[in-house]
């Protein structure tokens, strides 16, 4: 009986230790809290560092900032689509710094004196300190902190790509490549898009530029169409590739466009 008992409970005492668990964080990035003085807040990035990063590497890495980069936006998935480039493609070893939202409707618009847009909008018209703040806020910190190339992407969808156009026109100098998907160009009775040619001519540096646009609102399509066709305008300051998207509709096509861009610049590997 004691032989029994003893068994009986070594038998336990194995079972046990076959189901233990051990339980461990799991990260894929940093998360940092920046003071910002321009907008008097403090605001968080994201930062996904890809596998093997080391600040004192010889080859620096390429940034991509996206807009929309809180951890409940678009931050994880892009970071997810930049690994996988990463492996399987011919994308370098990315660095991506996703920017948190507090007020998109206030950082990603200018100002407007359209009523309706007003009422929908209140806190509308902050963009031009919210570009400020990427300049000379964010840019400098991860230029600082971080092994850095000179080569940098911003992502930008729906506002997001309002304000991405917007940098594009007013500070184009800021990225080297800009990923536009469904802008909502649009707002302020298309203002910005009616001053197309007046900006984009005083591009010096060469820029590329990716327009995307689903099967979405027959204004945002025309509008990504018009901005496409200014873009092609200046081939020796633009690079410009557009794609429309019949499947994808506003809620979707983020993704597969972000996909399709990357694919366009890092092909399968062989």
């Amino acid at each position: 009986m004691k032989r029994k008992t003893i068994f009986i409970t070594s038998l336990f005492l194995f079972t046990i230790s076959l189901f233990s668990q051990t339980k461990e964080s799991f990260s894929i990035g940093e998360r940092i809290s920046l003071n910002s003085k321009i907008l008097s807040q403090d605001r968080i990035l994201n930062v996904f560092l890809p596998e093997g990063y080391e600040k004192n590497d010889s080859i620096p890495y390429p940034v991509i900032y996206l807009l929309d980069g809180s951890s409940h936006e678009d931050f994880i998935h892009v970071c997810g689509l930049v690994q996988f480039f990463n492996l399987q493609m011919h994308m370098p070893k990315t660095i991506v710094v996703g920017i948190s939202n507090i007020d998109r409707k206030h950082d990603f618009t200018f100002p407007t004196e359209i009523k309706d847009l007003k009422k929908d909008f209140p806190t509308t018209g902050g963009s031009e300190k919210f570009i400020a703040f990427i300049e000379k806020e964010v840019q400098p910190y991860i230029d600082t902190n971080y092994k850095v190339s000179t080569k940098k992407y911003l992502i930008g969808q729906s506002l997001g790509g309002l304000l991405a156009t917007e940098i594009l026109f007013k500070k184009p100098e800021l990225f080297t490549n800009y990923i536009i998907t469904s802008p909502s160009l649009w707002w302020d009775d298309q203002s910005l898009l009616k001053e197309a040619s007046t900006y984009l001519k005083n591009i010096k540096e060469k820029v590329y530029v990716y327009v995307a646009v689903g099967e979405e609102h027959k204004i945002m399509i025309k509008d990504a169409k018009t901005l496409a066709e200014e873009l092609k305008k200046f081939p020796k300051s633009i690079s410009i590739d557009f794609q429309f998207f019949p499947k994808e509709n506003h809620a979707t096509i983020l993704h597969n466009s972000l996909y399709s861009a990357f694919l366009l610049e890092f092909p399968y590997k062989n």
